[in-house]
């Protein structure tokens, strides 16, 4: 096994470590493994046969960094093929929350998503997929 060295905040270590002692991980290099698998395979779990999914992404980062919001708004314009709706909104007087709605292929929101998490200074990126096939949409009827 290859040994590799990454930069990260003190914080983010502590609590990868008191991650691995808390769910009984032998250290923190098997919780970056298993946390860089979901990430890698996050995607591939969804239909990707050219399917339309839906897909909402919040985005979280300090009110104070208005670099963020610039490359945000690049961004949706990068993937405005993709992009529904957006919305922006303040939380906590200490954060903005960009919020983006988008419909296309499971490839194409994987590059959105994957896009958003590389800007800079964004603390967090979470996403909720849903399907937009005829099929799907009919199971749950039924169901």
């Amino acid at each position: 096994m290859s040994v590799v060295s990454i930069s990260m905040p003190e914080a983010l270590l502590e609590r990868i470590d008191e991650f691995a002692d808390e769910h009984g991980y032998s250290g923190r290099s098997e919780v970056v493994r298993e946390g860089t698998r979901s990430l890698l395979e996050e995607f591939q779990g969804q239909n990707i046969d050219g399917q339309k999914q839906m897909c909402t992404v919040s985005v979280v980062f300090e009110y104070c960094q208005p670099a963020v919001q610039q490359r945000l708004t690049g961004v949706r314009h990068e993937y405005d093929a993709i992009v529904s709706a957006t919305t922006h909104a303040h939380v906590q007087d200490q954060y903005c929350m960009e919020l983006f709605v988008l419909e296309g292929t499971t490839e194409a929101l994987s590059d959105f998503v994957n896009t958003v998490r590389a800007v800079p200074d964004v603390r967090a990126v979470d996403y909720s997929l849903t399907s937009l096939g005829e099929d799907s949409i009919e199971q749950r009827i039924e169901s």
